[in-house]
């Protein structure tokens, strides 16, 4: 098993941007949930031959949807509606790193996606250790688990298609990319 470890925390001017305009946030959190399960279909849409994939991208479609829901349960209590859609700096910067090639295509798809869940992740945990409002606290916990998940499950299919040493060898690549994209993202209340 392979350790994602990303170098570079998430800054405090970040987390102090979020919790001042916990709304806007909200907003865009509702719109990565929706947008990652897109993702994980199209990887079943370009890969119907890789059935590991396919099983595990349809359940984690599924999930991604069901967050989606409960954001939008949240925003809805709060008098919130969704947002236009807007492109995602972060995810975008990320995007023009992955390789053409056919097999560095895919790998780099699953390996961008393990880092951009962990960034998921780190910034999940660190909203439920400062949000005020306890529910708010347990949702955005839970939520930072199943990132967790998300990213190992995107680990376990790039050493399932390709060799350990090829993983390691480009996700410290990957680790490296999404430092240099997070560390020259502006500051503003989103996920990424």
């Amino acid at each position: 098993m392979i350790t994602l470890i990303l170098p570079t925390p998430s800054s405090k001017k970040w987390l102090k941007c979020v919790l001042s305009d916990f709304d806007e946030f909200l907003k865009d959190h509702a719109a990565n949930e929706r947008k990652a399960s897109s993702m994980a279909m199209s990887l079943v849409a370009h890969y119907p031959d890789k059935t590991e994939l396919v099983a595990k991208m349809i359940s984690l479609a599924i999930e991604e949807l069901n967050h989606f829901k409960q954001v939008i349960r949240l925003m809805r209590e709060r008098g919130l509606i969704m947002a236009p859609d807007q492109k995602d700096l972060y995810v975008n910067q990320i995007r023009r790193e992955v390789r053409d090639d056919t097999e560095d295509y895919f790998l780099d798809r699953l390996l961008s996606a393990a880092v951009i869940e962990a960034r998921g992740e780190e910034r999940f945990r660190l909203l439920a250790r400062n949000l005020k409002d306890k529910k708010l606290k347990i949702f955005y916990q839970a939520l930072a688990n199943s990132e967790q998940g998300h990213h190992q499950l995107f680990q376990d299919l790039a050493l399932h298609y390709f060799s350990a040493e090829m993983v390691e060898k480009r996700l410290a690549e990957w680790i490296a990319i999404e430092n240099n994209v997070i560390e020259n993202l502006p500051v503003l209340s989103r996920l990424h």
